[in-house]
């Protein structure tokens, strides 16, 4: 790219920035059935213009499901250091929780980052590099009063000088669960951490979506439990790869490795799922 043509590059991103329109306040999520109560510290992006963020601007492949963006208030869009979250909603039914206290999360950790190398070959002979699971930036934590579970990955990319940090929230509803996915450089965790620790508390479903108001007699049922959440039950569906991109969104790239990352452990992390499940062991990181 020439010096005129970056230059041209860096004016259309700036004039997508500034026509950005941004909500604040009490912020409705119509397809969630749900709501965010920001603060101060945060501005809501609806559906069209997160996905100019992340497809026009991030270079993110096209995801209809993304339903709007919270951006910290203050923060640059345009920043290698700045982040944000991408809000989604996935309506599989609802998720148990009764494996919450069963769950052993370094378990589980070792069989990923163990899966995730195994699969390092096979991402090299598709022309991609490496992907190392470092650990949990942040054990997953689960708020059986909220309905809501937290955690971070510390992820490292072959060829990368600087580690990334994924971070996630997942809040349980009537008929599904609401995902707000963070990801930026290691560099930015206090700041991620904070952030996403004021979201917490703010986002909520609405009456008679709540995860209370689930009815067993109507209402379906998720195929699996909180530790699908962590370990890989978006992955399970073929159809939510596409989110990739998105939950890479502070990389500023598209990165398509991950898929294969997601593919390759899955099973595995299945099977540890299975195995617990049928053993009633275990004793997770859970609160």
């Amino acid at each position: 790219m020439t010096e005129a043509e970056q230059k041209q590059a860096e004016q259309r991103a700036q004039q997508l920035v500034q026509s950005l329109q941004y909500s604040e306040g009490k912020v409705a999520v119509a397809q969630a059935q749900a709501h965010l109560n920001l603060g101060k510290e945060f501005r809501y992006l609806g559906a069209a213009d997160a996905r100019k963020v992340l497809e026009q601007l991030w270079g993110n492949p096209p995801d209809a499901d993304v339903l709007g963006m919270v951006v910290p208030r203050g923060g640059d869009l345009l920043d290698d250091k700045g982040w944000a979250v991408v809000v989604t909603y996935a309506d599989e039914g609802y998720v148990s929780d009764e494996d919450a206290a069963k769950i052993d999360y370094s378990e589980m950790l070792q069989e990923m980052k163990d899966s995730t190398k195994e699969s390092n070959a096979e991402r090299r002979e598709a022309g991609y590099g490496g992907i190392d699971l470092i650990g949990w930036a942040e054990p997953p934590r689960y708020d059986a009063a909220a309905k809501k579970l937290y955690w971070a990955k510390e992820l490292a990319f072959e060829g990368s000088e600087n580690h990334t940090l994924n971070y996630d929230i997942r809040v349980l509803g009537r008929r599904g669960y609401l995902s707000l996915n963070a990801v930026a450089g290691m560099g930015e965790i206090g700041q991620v951490r904070a952030g996403m620790q004021q979201l917490l508390p703010a986002v909520e479903f609405d009456q008679g979506a709540r995860y209370a108001d689930y009815d067993s007699s109507s209402d379906k049922t998720a195929a699996y439990g909180l530790a699908a959440l962590v370990g890989g039950g978006i992955a399970a569906k073929a159809g939510l790869f596409g989110k990739i991109g998105v939950l890479l969104l502070g990389l500023k790239k598209l990165l398509i490795p991950l898929v294969l990352v997601i593919g390759a452990f899955f099973g595995k992390v299945l099977n540890f799922f299975r195995r617990g499940k049928k053993d009633g062991e275990g004793g997770g990181t859970v609160s």
